[in-house]
Formats: C-alpha cells, sequence, structure tokens
C-alpha cells in the first residue's frame, strides 16, 4: 500500500492561487495515473483532474483553464496548481493513486 500525503492547503481570496502537493512513499507512482479529487460540504466527492503515466490530463469543466495537474516521478509527487479561486472551490482536496490509495486531504478555503 502506498502512502499518500497532501499539503498546500489553506486560506486564500478569491482570484488567488495555490499549490497542492501530494507526497508518496512506501511504493512509486510511476506507473500509475494520478488524480486529485475534492469534496465540498454536503456534497459527493467529485473528480478534479486526472494524469496519466504518458502525462495526459484531463480536467473537471468547472475547473478548465484554471487548474493544471502535474507529476514529477522523479520525486514520487504529484501536484495541482490552482489559479483564479472561487468561493465555489472550497472543499478538501484528495489525492488518489488510480483510486487504489488516498490521502488524507488538505482544506482549500476560499473566502475574502
Amino acid at each position: 500500500q502506498v502512502q499518500l500525503v497532501e499539503s498546500g492547503g489553506g486560506l486564500v481570496q478569491p482570484g488567488g492561487s495555490l499549490r497542492l502537493s501530494c507526497a508518496a512513499s512506501g511504493g512509486i507512482i510511476i506507473n500509475y495515473p494520478m488524480g486529485w479529487y475534492r469534496q465540498a460540504p454536503g456534497k459527493e466527492r467529485e473528480l478534479v483532474a486526472t494524469i496519466t503515466r504518458a502525462g495526459t490530463t484531463n480536467y473537471a469543466d468547472s475547473v478548465k483553464g484554471r487548474f493544471t495537474i502535474s507529476r514529477d516521478n522523479a520525486k514520487n509527487t504529484v501536484y495541482l496548481q490552482m489559479n483564479s479561486l472561487k468561493p465555489e472551490d472550497t472543499a478538501i482536496y484528495y489525492c488518489t493513486r488510480s483510486g487504489l490509495d488516498w490521502g488524507q486531504g488538505t482544506q482549500v478555503t476560499v473566502s475574502s
């Protein structure tokens, strides 16, 4: 089992930016697609972005053009760069290794 630890969340004003990191240990991520999901209060967990082994990316319509997922296999880490943040982006953000392993999540709050 691979352990995933997210970091980089916090409180940011609308229009601001955050960069989330997901560091993996106990195994390597290079052979797996990786993804970011989020869950807002009272809502179901939803897909934010995914990245394949080859680096092909996919995004939810709500974040296209604002978020960028990337991976550094040498560092065993996946990132989510979030720009132009909106209050509706407020949620706990989770990293996953192909749905097999999940991190504990990091809180992102967008508020003035």
